[in-house]
C-alpha cells in the first residue's frame, strides 16, 4: 500500500487531507468527528479576542443544479471563548496524539501574540497558522489582510511569532495582492517554518434585486465577504505555482482553495503543497468526503508507482513555462465524432461567434463538418459541445521544427531568414 504519511515542516499527519481553519474546525467535538472520518489534520477556527457574528453570514453561486459553485461568507473569527477553545484542544490532541492538530491565529500587538502563542503550545497545539489572509470584519480593524498586504508588517510579526513559538509556524497569505511572492518572501525572511495560501477573495457574491440589497443579508444591509469553493481553485493552483518556483521562497507549502476530490487535491500537490486544506466542500458534503480523498489518492499512487505522497510535490513544476517559449507551431485541430454527435450544433454557433468561424454545416446534413485548414486548436468547441468525446483534439504532424517566440525573435535580432512560427489562417467563411 502506498504511504500517505506526511511530515510537514515538522508537523506529522497520518495523510495529506487537513480541514482548514473556518467553521468545520470550530468546536473539539467537530475536529474529534473529523479525525474518526479519516482527516489527517486539522486547523482550528481562527483564535483571538472573541467576537460577535452577524446573522446571515453565508451567500452561494449556482449553477443550474449545481449548488455552492463559488461561496462567500462575512463570517469573522471564533465567538467562542477562549478558555473553551484551549481546553478542547488540550482533549483532542490527548484523544488523538497521531493527527495534526494547528491552532490558527489573529490578534493585534506583540504582547497578545505573546500570550496567544503560548496559549495554543500549552494546549498540544502540533503547529500555529498565522492568518495573515481574512479580507473582511478584521482587516479594518489592522488584522487579517491588512497583515498580509503589507510586506513589512508581515515580516515582523512572523518573527514575533518565531521569538515566541518552539513549534512550527504557517502564515496563511491573502490572495487580495498583485503579486502573491511579494507576502510570500516576506513571511520566508521572517524565518516562517511553511506558507499555506488561498485565504479566501475579497468580494461580493450577488444582489437581491427584488429588494435591491447586497447578498447576505443583515437586516437591510450587508458587506464585501471571503469567496472560496470550486471557482477559486485555478487562482489559488497559480499563485501555489508561483510561490513554489520562487527561489527566494523555500519553505513548504499548504494549498488550498477550491478541493472537493482527490484529483483536486493532487494538483495542488503536483504544484508543489505538500498538504491541502479544504472548506467549502466540507461544508456542503460533510467529512466523508476525505474517504474519496484518501481511496482516490491510493489507487493513483498504485496506478503510477508512487509510494509516498513527497514523490509527487511539484511533480508538474517543470511543465510551467513564460508564455514566450510555448512551441508556436505544435498543432492541434478539432474532430468530430459523427456518431457521438446529436445534431446540436452548439460547436457551431460558439466556434462562429466566439472562436474562429471552422464548424460548418451543409444544408440538409445535421452533423457539422471541420475546415481544417482553419482550424486553429483553441479546443472551444470541445468545452461546449455536451457529449462526452463527441469533440477530440488531435495532434497534426504539419512537418514544422519546434519554433518559440523568444526563438524566432531571437532569430530575427540576429538577422536570420526565418520563417513565421504558428499557422497561418484566412477565415474565409462568412
Amino acid at each position: 500500500m502506498p504511504d500517505l504519511s506526511v511530515d510537514f515542516a515538522g508537523i506529522k499527519s497520518p495523510n495529506p487531507f487537513w480541514l482548514a481553519s473556518a467553521p468545520p474546525t470550530n468546536s473539539g467535538e467537530q475536529v474529534m468527528r473529523a479525525f474518526d472520518a479519516g482527516w489527517g489534520g486539522a486547523v482550528w477556527k481562527t483564535l483571538g479576542q472573541p467576537i460577535v457574528n452577524v446573522s446571515s453570514r453565508f451567500g452561494s453561486v449556482d449553477y443550474g443544479d449545481r449548488r455552492m459553485i463559488g461561496f462567500n461568507n462575512i463570517e469573522l473569527i471564533t465567538d467562542r471563548p477562549l478558555e473553551d477553545n484551549f481546553r478542547e484542544i488540550e482533549e483532542v490532541k490527548r484523544h488523538y496524539p497521531e493527527h495534526a492538530v494547528i491552532v490558527s491565529l489573529m490578534v493585534e500587538t506583540k504582547e497578545e501574540w505573546k500570550d496567544i502563542i503560548q496559549r495554543s503550545i500549552d494546549a498540544g497545539a502540533d503547529g500555529l497558522e498565522l492568518n495573515f489572509g481574512c479580507p473582511h470584519g478584521m482587516c479594518e480593524r489592522g488584522m487579517g489582510s491588512a497583515v498580509g498586504q503589507e510586506p513589512k508588517v508581515c515580516e515582523e510579526i512572523t518573527r514575533w511569532a518565531m521569538e515566541y513559538s518552539d513549534v512550527p509556524v504557517i502564515v496563511k497569505l491573502t490572495p487580495n495582492v498583485t503579486d502573491i511572492t511579494v507576502p510570500g518572501r516576506a513571511a520566508t525572511r521572517g524565518g516562517a517554518d511553511a506558507l499555506s495560501l488561498i485565504n479566501t477573495v475579497k468580494s461580493i457574491i450577488g444582489v437581491n434585486l427584488d429588494e435591491g440589497v447586497i447578498e447576505p443579508k443583515v437586516k437591510n444591509k450587508s458587506s464585501n465577504g471571503g469567496y472560496c469553493g470550486q471557482a477559486v481553485r485555478p487562482i489559488a493552483l497559480h499563485m501555489t505555482n508561483q510561490l513554489a518556483q520562487d527561489r527566494q521562497v523555500d519553505i513548504p507549502i499548504s494549498g488550498i482553495g477550491g478541493v472537493e476530490t482527490w484529483r483536486d487535491a493532487l494538483e495542488f500537490i503536483h504544484l508543489g503543497a505538500g498538504t491541502v486544506q479544504v472548506c467549502t466542500a466540507v461544508m456542503h458534503h460533510g467529512y466523508r468526503i476525505v474517504r474519496d480523498m484518501i481511496d482516490g489518492t491510493e489507487r493513483f499512487m498504485r496506478e503510477k508507482g508512487f509510494e509516498t505522497i513527497d514523490e509527487m510535490v511539484g511533480r508538474a513544476l517543470p511543465s510551467y513555462d513564460d508564455w514566450g517559449n510555448l512551441d508556436l507551431n505544435h498543432e492541434i485541430i478539432a474532430k468530430i465524432d459523427e456518431d457521438l454527435c446529436i445534431g446540436c450544433q452548439k460547436c457551431v454557433a460558439a466556434c462562429h461567434d466566439g472562436a474562429h468561424q471552422c464548424i460548418h454545416v451543409e444544408e440538409g446534413t445535421r452533423v457539422p463538418y471541420i475546415d481544417e485548414a482553419e482550424c486553429i486548436g483553441c479546443n472551444l468547441c470541445m468545452y461546449v459541445c455536451p457529449v462526452p468525446d463527441c469533440i477530440k483534439m488531435v495532434e497534426v504532424d504539419n512537418g514544422k521544427d519546434s519554433m518559440t517566440w523568444n526563438e524566432y525573435t531571437a532569430a530575427k535580432e540576429r538577422g536570420e531568414d526565418v520563417e513565421h512560427p504558428g499557422k497561418s489562417t484566412h477565415q474565409t467563411h462568412f
